[in-house]
């Protein structure tokens, strides 16, 4: 029989090294605060550490924006101490996963230094540039060569007036993206790709990977996209979401970087509205792609038109959600499963209750129902210790540049600025990137400086230091799925079928492998139900695991979540 790759039973901790761990009193978390951490991911009993960006950049999007692929920014480090970390991480029996970016770089890469220079540079289509829209002038109102919406508000193209012409970028005017339509765009990204590789990472997380490739027509045009309402821009996505060359991309990146190199490696797509089909093609191990995808669907079931108008989750749309990911890649693929992120709000603040009454509860039910699926779960740093959603009291305290574009914007259009703070302050990205709660002291234990973003109120309570001897704690109710997962063949690879679908609050499935069949019940509310009337094969269950201390046999009580062995 074929081993199941090594990553079915391994549990993925993301850092968000800016936000981790300072070591040296400048307020910003950087490589050697990690290293001074890393009893904490051992103790937590993780398997690999995946990165976010270290690379040199300008930090417009805190990291995202790279303008060197083979340098530490000296906000994080050095070269010297990343290998040091490399070599500790393995010699814990840790593997290091790096973020990589590269639909776009920095505005402030050479690569596009070289490109701007003039129409005739030998690296001018490294990136995407156009002329303006035929008729009108460049620097018009509706010049842009299409009509496309950023993700970080107003138009993807932005004019370079030295030449005349205009360049994309999906993100940011300070990210412009690369063009793999040119083969020496791809044969630079895999060189570097090597490089790391050859240094001794053990594979790359690949950040929005599914937009490389637009659909261009033969002319070399880029195709409009349907009005958005209330917008003067489109949408664009069906032009690079998945585009035409993405799956002949990824085969040669394989082939060109990944084939031959051990099993250990790890790669995972970060792919932004990827079905389930789709994804079965990019994870199917005869085409040599990915090993697994990120995909964003269960994080949009609380969207009322858009992020910034968010509704309460109804739980059988999560159910009907994660269902057809179960299902759909039950035979072919793989499942990635998270919650929380750097670019998500906290999960026991969206999803859970973090009232002081629930906080505790919710965020191990969460995680229990979580962890129990197929699929390979993220951790997401503070997840562990349940910390929750910051108290953004004004505007001033945002940072994240996506929050702050959309503020700019939704001010300039006229909205009091009270409501877009109340309108912002739950779903920002700035709720993930607070400072990590080590103890109760001033500034949570992260800096002995002024941290770059407030730190959380609540650490006085909610901290590693508090929780790390507390065995009914977050981060101990953690470390017992993560255990859970490392011992039990049923929860890597057992079946998963749903029941209850339409039940308001309650959820439920069950995971069979061999002889052996769990039953898992979640109560994700505060209302109490009968555990034999939702579930009669309960009764008689042996308990696995569980996260209330004393659980009723017939009461499935509030953020009463449960594993049982079925007899």
């Amino acid at each position: 029989m074929t081993q199941p790759p090594w990553w079915t039973s391994a549990v993925v901790y993301q850092v968000y090294p800016r936000s981790f761990m300072d070591s040296d009193g400048d307020g910003i978390g950087d490589l050697g605060g990690l290293r001074q951490r890393l009893d904490h991911l051992t103790d937590l009993g993780v398997d690999v550490v995946w990165l976010s960006p270290v690379y040199a950049s300008p930090q417009a999007d805190n990291g995202y924006d790279i303008s060197d692929y083979q340098a530490i920014d000296d906000a994080f480090g050095t070269l010297e101490e990343f290998d040091a970390l490399l070599a500790e991480l393995h010699e814990r029996g840790m593997k290091l996963v790096m973020d990589l970016v590269v639909n776009h770089t920095s505005d402030q890469h050479p690569w596009f230094a070289d490109s701007r220079a003039s129409r005739t540079s030998p690296k001018r289509d490294w990136y995407w540039w156009r002329p303006p829209r035929a008729g009108l002038a460049a620097g018009e109102p509706g010049a842009e060569p299409t009509n496309w919406h950023s993700f970080f508000s107003g138009p993807t193209w932005e004019l370079d007036e030295a030449t005349g012409e205009y360049f994309l970028h999906l993100f940011a005017r300070e990210q412009p993206d690369l063009n793999w339509e040119n083969p020496e765009v791809r044969q630079a990204v895999y060189a570097m790709m090597r490089w790391w590789l050859d240094r001794g990472v053990d594979g790359f997380r690949m950040d929005v990977i599914n937009m490389i490739s637009k659909d261009v027509a033969p002319d070399g045009g880029l195709p409009d996209g349907p009005p958005l309402p209330g917008s003067p821009y489109g949408d664009g996505s069906a032009a690079y979401l998945c585009g035409p060359r993405v799956h002949e991309f990824l085969q040669e990146m394989h082939r060109e970087v990944f084939a031959g190199r051990p099993e250990r490696l790890l790669t995972v797509g970060e792919m932004p509205g990827v079905t389930v089909e789709q994804a079965r093609l990019f994870t199917d191990p005869a085409r040599a792609e990915v090993d697994m995808v990120f995909q964003f669907e269960h994080v949009g079931l609380d969207f009322d038109g858009d992020k910034w108008h968010s509704r309460p989750l109804r739980l059988r749309d999560l159910k009907a959600s994660f269902g057809r990911w179960q299902a759909g890649l039950a035979e072919v693929g793989w499942n990635s499963l998270y919650w929380d992120n750097h670019d998500q709000p906290r999960a026991v603040s969206r999803f859970g209750d973090d009232s002081p009454a629930h906080r505790r509860d919710s965020a191990t039910c969460l995680a229990t129902l979580l962890h129990l699926h197929r699929g390979t779960p993220y951790v997401y740093q503070g997840e562990e210790l349940g910390m929750a959603n910051a108290p953004f009291a004004t505007l001033a305290d945002l940072r994240d540049v996506e929050s702050l574009n959309h503020v700019a914007q939704a001010v300039a259009a006229g909205e009091d600025p009270a409501q877009v703070l109340a309108a912002i302050r739950p779903v920002s990205r700035d709720n993930a990137r607070t400072p990590v709660q080590w103890d109760a002291t001033e500034h949570a234990g992260f800096t002995t400086g002024t941290p770059w973003i407030a730190v959380n109120p609540d650490h006085v309570e909610w901290n590693a230091a508090a929780q790390r001897d507390d065995p009914r704690s977050v981060f101990a109710h953690h470390r017992a799925l993560i255990a859970l997962r490392h011992t039990s063949p049923t929860v890597q690879l057992g079946d998963f079928t749903m029941l209850l679908p339409d039940h308001d609050d309650v959820y439920a499935f069950t995971r069979a492998r061999d002889d052996e069949t769990l039953l898992v019940v979640c109560n994700v509310s505060g209302t109490p139900y009968r555990l034999g009337e939702l579930l009669p094969e309960a009764a008689g269950a042996q308990l696995v695991l569980g996260n209330l201390a004393d659980p009723d046999p017939v009461v499935l009580g509030a953020w009463d979540a449960r594993v049982l062995q079925l007899r």
